[in-house]
């Protein structure tokens, strides 16, 4: 009698177990459909005619590839496109290599002032952006890197949160492995690159990924330095064409929709990167 009274218990555990999980499914659910229904109607509106735009249809009535091409041939779109995949790369390159040796130099190099560096590195932070704008249009005008790819690119070289992310990571890292190092005889820039990297490739992934998102979203400081048409980046560009088509939804669909290829590539091949760095920052923060 007991044990029949104690499995009709476990059922009824179970049962509002799943309930919760099918709640929380179906919120998710929701919560998806709500985020990715503006995406999809950018997309689907990128193949449609002009005058299918203001219908209010889902799906193209007749699906075209014309947006496209007049995109492509009627703007400097390729070389938009080109444009933030330098600014971006090099920007990325940059701070894979940089902030990652200035977080393994706060964590496993003792020296006066180590914490208090770190800390104004930290403070950088909470200046925003805007406020950094004319020193660094300063600084560009005097030293000739007004519309320029170095222009572009210098501001998000060394970010404070790529240090702070890879000081964490490296913080982590066990330090007799670094130790059994230097007694091989192993120079610090050895062990960083052949035993820290190695060690640290999630951190590494995610903020790759995070930085060359936010480079090839950036829109401000592009704005700003890049004075003429052939050295716009994406948001700029697309900005830009949209003041000049007006009321060519279409066209300015078909221009959004190629411009998020590149990171719809990034999230898709290192989700799952993105993912256990984001989890592993969590962890060790």
């Amino acid at each position: 009698m007991a044990s029949q009274a104690h499995r009709a218990q476990n059922g009824r555990r179970r049962f509002r177990f799943d309930f919760g999980r099918l709640a929380a499914y179906v919120l998710l659910a929701v919560g998806s459909v709500v985020m990715a229904f503006p995406f999809l109607w950018m997309v689907l509106s990128a193949f449609k005619p002009l005058k299918e735009i203001f219908r209010f249809n889902f799906w193209p009535q007749v699906w075209t590839l014309v947006n496209f091409q007049d995109v492509l041939l009627r703007t400097q779109f390729p070389r938009w496109f080109l444009n933030s995949l330098i600014v971006a790369g090099i920007s990325t390159v940059s701070v894979l290599f940089f902030a990652s040796l200035v977080g393994y130099t706060l964590t496993r190099l003792r020296f006066p002032g180590r914490n208090l560096i770190f800390i104004l590195i930290l403070s950088t932070l909470m200046i925003p952006t805007e406020m950094l704008v004319i020193p660094w249009y300063v600084m560009s005008t005097e030293y000739g890197w007004v519309n320029t790819f170095w222009g572009i690119a210098f501001p998000g070289l060394i970010p404070a949160f790529g240090v702070f992310l890879m000081r964490q990571f490296f913080e982590s890292l066990p330090r007799d492995l670094f130790d059994a190092g230097r007694v091989d005889g192993v120079s610090e820039f050895g062990l960083f690159w052949r035993v820290g990297l190695p060690l640290v490739g999630p951190g590494l992934a995610a903020l790759g990924i995070f930085n060359f998102v936010g480079n090839w979203n950036a829109y401000l400081w592009p704005l700003i330095v890049a004075k003429s048409p052939s050295m716009r980046t994406i948001p700029v560009g697309v900005a830009f064409f949209s003041g000049e088509a007006g009321t060519e939804w279409n066209l300015i669909m078909a221009a959004a929709a190629l411009a998020i290829i590149p990171v719809l590539l990034v999230f898709f091949i290192f989700q799952r990167q993105i993912i256990e760095g984001v989890v592993l920052t969590g962890v060790k923060g």
